[in-house]
C-alpha cells in the first residue's frame, strides 16, 4: 500500500504503519512551476518532509506544459533531500478540461532522454527506463486490473480515467506501462523491476 499526498505529511502514526510501504508526495517542479501547477504548496511539503521520521517519502511529479523544463532539477532535488528515497514520474494524463497541458510524443522523447541522464548520473528515479518507449508510444496495454486506487472513499480499478471512454488510450502513468508489462511477461522489464525494487522499497 502507498499514500499519495499533495499538501501535506500523513499523520506521524499512518507513516509508521508497516503496510504502508511508501508515501507519494507531489513535488511538480521547482517553487514557481510546483506552485504553477498545486497552488501554494511547495514549503509546506518541503516543511514537512523536514521534519518526518522516516526516510520512506518521493516525489510525485506529474509532467505537462508548465513543467516539463524542469524534470531534471525535481531529479537533483530528490538526490539532495534528506527522507527522500526517489522520485516518481507521470505524464499528464488529458482528463476533460485539461487537454491543453498534454505532451506531444516528441516532447515525451526530450523528457524521457533527461530521466535517463539524470539516473545515469545517479539520481534515485523510481521508474523502469524499459517502458519509456511504450510510454512515449502509449503502445503499453490498459488498463492495470493488478492496481487499485482509493480517491474520495472511492475504489477504482486502475485510476479513475478508466471512466472516461478512451482515455486509457493516452494515458501517461508510467507504473501502468510497467505494470501491465510486467504482468506480460516482458523480460526487461521483469528484470529492471527487481533491481529497482530492491533498491527503493
Amino acid at each position: 500500500m502507498v499514500i499519495t499526498e499533495n499538501k501535506r505529511l500523513p499523520q506521524a502514526d499512518d507513516i509508521k504503519r508497516p503496510d504502508i510501504k511508501e508515501t507519494f508526495l507531489w513535488r511538480d517542479g521547482d517553487r514557481e512551476h510546483h506552485n504553477a501547477v498545486r497552488g501554494d504548496t511547495y514549503d509546506t511539503i518541503l516543511n514537512n518532509i523536514a521534519e518526518a521520521t522516516s526516510d520512506n517519502i518521493c516525489f510525485y511529479m506529474a509532467i505537462n506544459q508548465i513543467n516539463q523544463s524542469v524534470v531534471g532539477e525535481v531529479c537533483d532535488l530528490a538526490k539532495e533531500t534528506a527522507n527522500v528515497r526517489a522520485v516518481s514520474f507521470n505524464f499528464h494524463t488529458p482528463y476533460p478540461d485539461t487537454r491543453e497541458l498534454a505532451l506531444t510524443k516528441s516532447e515525451k522523447a526530450k523528457c524521457c532522454e533527461v530521466i535517463r541522464a539524470k539516473m545515469d548520473e545517479g539520481c534515485p528515479v523510481f521508474n523502469l527506463k524499459s517502458a519509456f518507449p511504450y510510454l512515449i508510444d502509449n503502445s503499453f496495454p490498459t488498463p492495470c486490473h493488478q492496481c487499485v486506487v482509493m480517491e474520495n472513499a472511492k475504489l477504482s480499478t486502475c485510476g479513475r480515467c478508466i471512466e472516461i471512454p478512451g482515455l486509457c488510450g493516452e494515458c501517461g502513468y508510467f507504473f501502468v506501462a510497467e505494470y501491465t508489462l510486467l504482468f506480460r511477461g516482458n523480460p526487461k522489464i521483469v528484470c529492471e523491476m527487481l533491481r529497482t525494487y530492491l533498491k527503493y522499497v
